[in-house]
This record gives structure tokens, C-alpha cells and sequence, in this order.
């Protein structure tokens, strides 16, 4: 094993705790084989457990000792690794010897999330880990974690670290019998789907092959869920006679898609086959195809959409259930077919984390309401442009986003601002409370112009061509359906008066629902990462507060083109969301010659070129663009002026 000790770390508490009765655990080091501080824990047994106590490990830091040396002699306390298991945030459990099976590992203990020491201690960690001798070395943090579970920790990696090392949780058992354990959570059941497409079939998006697309499905709702398994078949599978595979996973399947299916000994076959699936549902093919959802018919189905799930009147929910599946689907991107999948799982099989507690509470939403927001929700009742927010709302699904801020970018006004700043920010009536995703975990660049990147490098990156322009970059094109498709978006990166402050400004045009253009902009402020090229940025848009995670993913070294990515989540709000924009100096795309770099950049991203929204950059006269007076600009790069094409 290679692990070290971190002597240069504060010391855990050595005592026994008063709700404990085992002694502490171990930390055992091989300098010898590699000199990367960190820890590795080997915990002896619990000898009792006294009831109604949850009990606190504790643990001291040993450099050497022949104590130590007797312990690792045992194959006894060794094999006491295999009782350790680490869990994810839906309760699946690895071992914990998984973490360095492949390579080294760096094991660090952190005391709390308020712990100062730990903080920093997590700083030079992340730093070490962009050295050259640590590129195939994964670090890993532990953290004390108060739960229901004894001896419960929490950890966290360079894997699924989101916005900060506190962010991403999920929960370690360390060297405990299992009867001497509350019983842990038990994980979900797998949701498993079959899809199946018309053999090579094109979808509409850039009419890239279905098979491609419905692949990049499958490996996306891993993102959202492990549990989430998707198959994907073409259907020529059905009438060969190595069809038994697709009559296996058909037999365990909770939802079928089926895409594109038009051939009638296809449609005959998956009629045949089908009967025992709970949730069926068809786009773009035979209207015989009978769609069903949480085992009950809800109509045929056409090549243009569900038809046949908006005439079922048997349920409100199952109504809202088709019309939010129906509309992502005809938005025709890759997040709104995922998205549509997620729906219906969330609906009739398990609660999908992500679009939980998407839901007024009944009479407590209402008196919460009433009781802090009166005034402001009969201002926003009696200004037009808030009404017609609100009405606008109402008629979107709770979980759609891109319907939810096209209503708001329509028809935002200080009336809506003040109301979502009092209902959702202040009170948070709807009790909600998205997480930023933790999935792509996606790396900065490391070096720019032969250089490694630092912070002052990569704020000014972000800067890019504003001095020389008056703008810092424009997006060519974006990911996300919901945020980056607006047309003429502008950024303006910038520092600020106050020392270390740094801002950023997009600006963009809106083409409202009531049909007129109009120019918004809102106002980040950026914070510095733990490692150069990540940043955290906040805004209040709306009267409700986002949080943010940005990575630069690469950037030319003559500043023709970016790459960025983000998180994100507007807690109160109940969203989450991820995405990328492509920028360059003009709003152009890059030149043939950059495909391969940007191909591989996109790649960081788990994001195929043809999921992006080309922007439309057409007509974007009178930005309101500018910024403060007193700002400054780069400080560490050279930009020269871009000479016209």
C-alpha cells in the first residue's frame, strides 16, 4: 500500500470520548514508498456500544512507532479494510481499499467544515495535485460526520468535488460489525430502460444519428443517478435471431423508449414483447404504439409527439406528467430528452433528487406567503408586467427551467424582483433547496503560453479582449437550453476598485414571449477556487440568489477562442443546472485549425459538439455594454489588438 502520514497536519484528539468504549484507531505510514502527505486509517473494532449514544471516533496522527509496526503485522487488522465501506449520496457502497486499488492515494482527515487548519491543508493538497509527480495521484478528504449511522464519515475526492472540499458528501463505516450498526440507508433499486431506435434513423439535432444520441443519454443520467441504467438497441435487433439479449432487458425493464420505430415487423415485435412494462413511451413513430405510464394506456402515440398522452384526462398529475415530457422532447436537445427520461422516473418509479420538492406545501406555502410577503405579492398582482410573470409561471412545470426563466427574462420587473426576494430568497416558502450538481467533475487548464496558470493568470483570461474591445468575449454557442441560447450575449469580466474584488457582467438580448426584443444584464460577483482556473460566482437575479462553479477549460493562447464551464443551483428556487459556452473575440467559431483542441476540451466536459445552441449574433445593435469607472483589467497578460479579417 502506498500511503504516508501528514506530520505536518494538527493532531486529532487522542482521548476517549464519553459516549465510547473502543479505542482509537491507527494511522500507519510508508515513507518509504512514497513522501505526498496524507492519511490512511486502520481502525481496530469497537469492543461495546452504549445504547442511545452515537459514537465519536477518535484518532491520533503517529509518525513511526513499533506499536504501529506489531499492527501492521497482523493480517488480522488488515483484513479489517474489507469492513470499511465508502457510500455515495444515493447509499451505494464500495470498499474502501477500491480508493487506491488502481494508484496511490492521498487519505486526509478533516475535522469540520469550519476547520481553518483543514481548509488550508486542502489548498496545498489541491496544488500538489497539479505537479507532474502527482498527476496519477487521487486525493481523497474524510470528514467527521454527525448521523444516524455510528462512526459515520464523510468523504470526499478530486472525482466529485463540486464548488468547494465541503460541498460533495457521502459517508464512510469505518471497521464496525455490521449488528453493531443502526441499519444504513438502503440504497434505491436500479431504474432500468430500454431504448430502442429505427436502424439508422436521424434525429434533429444536427442530425446526429439517434444511436449516438441515445448513447449520450444513457452515460448522462449516470451523471444525475449510478442507479439509472439505460440500454440502447436498434431494431433490426428484434428481427434477428440474436434477439435474446433485447428479450432479457426488456423483461427487467421499468421504461421503454422507443424512437423512431416506423417498420411494421419492428412495431408488431415490440408490441409482442411489451405488454409487462410499466412505462412506455414513443416518439417519431408508428401512431400504433400504445404509450402507457405507471402500467395504464394513456394513448397511441405520433411521429410528431406524444398526441395521444395530452388527450388523457385521468389524472392532473398524469396531464402535467405528459405536457412537461411532451415539451422537452420537441425542444429537441440532449438535456430535454434527459430530462424528459427524468420526469417520468421522478413520477412512477423513485424520486429523482434533483426535482425534488418541486411543489407549493399546500396551506404552509400559502401562510407563509400571506404572513411575510403581503405587500409585495398585491404589488406584484396589481404591476402588469409581474402579473403576466407570475401567469407565465403557472403554466410551466415546476422542473422545467427553460420554460421557468423564459417566463422570467420575458417579463422581469422590481415588482417580481421584490416578490421572488420576499417568497422564495428571505422565507424560502417553498421550502426548497437544490444542490449545485457535483457531475462532470471537469479540470481547469494547467498551462497557458507555456506557463503554469495561476490566479492572476486566469482572472485575466476571463478579461480577454475587453481594452481592446468593449467586450471581453462573445458566445458562439452554448450547452445548456435554459441559459445559453439567448441571442448577442456579451461578457464583461473585469476587476474591481476594492482590492481582490473581481465582477462579471454578461450581457444579452431577449426575444420576450409577447414578441419584443429587449437587452438584460446582471451582475456576478467572482470569487478565486482553490486551484488556479476554478471560480465561485454569486448574483442575485431576479430577488433570487444563484451560486456557481466556473471552470476554464482551455483558452488559445492567442486568445481566439475559450472554453468555459459551469454549475450551478438557485437554491430557494429549486434548480439546478450545468452547462458550457464556446466564446471567441467576435462571435464567430474557430477556425478548422483549432477543431481537434476544441474537440478535446469538449470532451473534458462529457459534451458533444453537436449538443451546443449556435447563438444567434445577428442584429445586436445598442448593447448596453460599459463598465465601471475606476475598474481595472489585466495584470499579468499581454493582449494585442486583433487586427480585422
Amino acid at each position: 500500500m502506498n500511503m504516508a502520514l501528514s506530520t505536518s497536519t494538527t493532531p486529532f484528539i487522542t482521548s476517549h470520548s464519553k459516549y465510547t468504549d473502543y479505542p482509537s484507531a491507527y494511522f500507519l505510514r510508508n515513507s518509504a514508498k512514497t513522501s505526498i502527505n496524507g492519511f490512511f486509517p486502520l481502525f481496530k473494532t469497537p469492543i461495546t456500544i452504549k445504547p442511545y449514544h452515537r459514537p465519536l471516533l477518535t484518532v491520533s496522527a503517529i509518525p513511526s512507532s513499533k506499536e504501529v509496526g506489531s499492527f501492521l503485522d497482523s493480517e488480522t487488522n488488515i483484513s479489517m479494510l474489507d469492513k470499511a465501506l465508502v457510500f455515495d449520496l444515493n447509499g451505494k457502497g464500495i470498499p474502501i481499499n477500491d480508493l487506491w486499488k488502481d494508484r496511490k492515494v492521498v487519505v486526509a482527515f478533516a475535522r469540520h467544515f469550519g476547520c481553518v487548519f483543514c481548509r488550508k491543508r486542502a489548498d496545498i493538497l489541491a496544488s500538489k495535485k497539479r505537479s507532474s509527480y502527482c498527476n496519477a495521484i487521487r486525493v481523497v478528504k474524510l470528514k467527521s460526520s454527525r448521523s444516524e449511522v455510528f462512526g459515520r464519515f464523510s468523504v470526499s475526492s478530486t472525482q466529485t468535488r463540486t464548488r468547494n472540499w465541503n460541498t460533495c458528501i457521502c459517508s464512510c463505516r469505518c471497521g464496525m460489525s455490521q449488528t453493531d450498526l443502526q441499519p444504513a440507508a438502503t440504497p434505491s433499486p436500479p431504474v432500468k430502460i430500454v431504448s430502442v431506435f429505427g436502424n439508422g434513423s436521424i434525429s434533429p439535432l444536427q442530425s446526429t444519428p439517434w444511436q449516438d444520441v441515445l448513447l449520450h443519454t444513457a452515460e448522462r443520467l449516470k451523471w444525475v443517478d449510478e442507479g439509472f441504467e439505460m440500454l440502447v438497441f436498434n431494431d433490426d435487433v428484434c428481427r434477428s435471431s440474436e434477439n435474446q439479449y433485447l428479450v432479457k432487458a426488456l423483461e427487467h425493464a421499468d421504461i421503454l423508449l422507443v424512437v423512431a420505430v416506423t417498420k411494421q415487423e419492428s412495431v408488431e415485435w415490440i408490441q409482442n414483447h411489451t405488454q409487462n412494462i410499466p412505462n412506455v413511451i414513443s416518439f417519431e413513430s408508428s401512431p400504433v404504439l400504445v404509450n402507457k405510464l405507471g402500467g395504464t394506456p394513456v394513448g397511441s402515440g405520433t411521429k410528431e409527439n406524444l398526441i395521444g398522452f395530452s388527450k388523457s384526462k385521468e389524472a392532473n398529475e398524469k396531464s402535467e406528467v405528459v405536457h412537461t415530457v411532451t415539451e422537452a422532447w420537441d425542444r429537441h436537445n440532449s438535456d430535454d430528452i434527459r430530462f424528459a427520461l427524468l420526469v417520468v422516473i421522478n413520477a412512477y418509479l423513485r424520486p429523482v433528487p434533483v426535482l425534488k420538492n418541486l411543489r407549493a406545501k399546500g396551506f404552509s406555502t400559502l401562510s407563509c406567503m400571506v404572513k411575510n410577503c403581503g405587500s409585495q405579492i398585491l404589488n406584484c398582482l396589481l404591476d402588469p408586467a409581474c402579473r403576466k410573470a407570475l401567469q407565465c409561471l403557472n403554466k410551466c412545470s415546476p422542473v422545467d427551467q427553460v420554460c421557468n426563466y423564459r417566463c422570467i427574462a420575458s417579463y422581469e420587473s422590481p415588482q417580481l424582483e421584490a416578490f421572488s426576494l420576499c417568497v422564495l430568497q428571505k422565507h424560502n416558502c417553498l421550502q426548497l433547496d437544490a444542490q449545485i450538481p457535483d457531475k462532470p467533475y471537469v479540470t481547469p487548464m494547467e498551462k497557458f503560453r507555456g506557463s503554469e496558470l495561476c490566479h492572476e493568470t486566469a482572472e485575466d483570461l476571463f478579461v480577454g479582449w475587453l481594452g481592446t474591445m468593449n467586450w471581453s468575449w462573445r458566445v458562439v454557442a452554448g450547452q445548456n437550453p435554459a441559459y445559453d441560447q439567448f441571442p448577442c450575449q456579451y461578457q464583461l469580466f473585469y476587476r474591481g476598485k476594492a482590492k481582490g474584488s473581481f465582477w462579471y457582467e454578461p450581457v444579452f438580448q431577449v426575444k420576450t414571449l409577447d414578441e419584443r426584443i429587449v437587452w438584460r444584464r446582471r451582475r456576478y460577483r467572482v470569487k478565486r477556487g482553490p486551484i488556479p482556473g476554478k471560480f465561485f460566482f454569486s448574483v442575485l437575479d431576479n430577488g433570487v440568489v444563484s451560486n456557481e462553479s466556473w471552470t476554464i477549460v482551455d483558452v488559445a493562447d492567442n486568445l481566439s477562442w475559450g472554453l468555459f464551464h459551469y454549475h450551478g443551483a438557485a437554491r430557494v428556487a429549486g434548480q439546478s443546472y450545468t452547462g458550457a459556452v464556446l466564446v471567441t473575440p467576435d462571435g464567430s467559431y474557430p477556425c478548422e485549425a483549432e477543431e481537434p483542441r476544441l474537440n478535446s476540451a469538449l470532451d473534458k466536459c462529457g459534451i458533444k459538439k453537436w449538443e451546443l445552441f449556435t447563438v444567434d449574433n445577428c442584429s445586436c445593435h445598442d448593447a448596453p455594454l460599459g463598465i465601471p469607472d475606476g475598474s481595472s483589467l489585466h495584470c499579468k497578460i499581454e493582449v494585442e489588438e486583433r487586427k480585422p479579417v
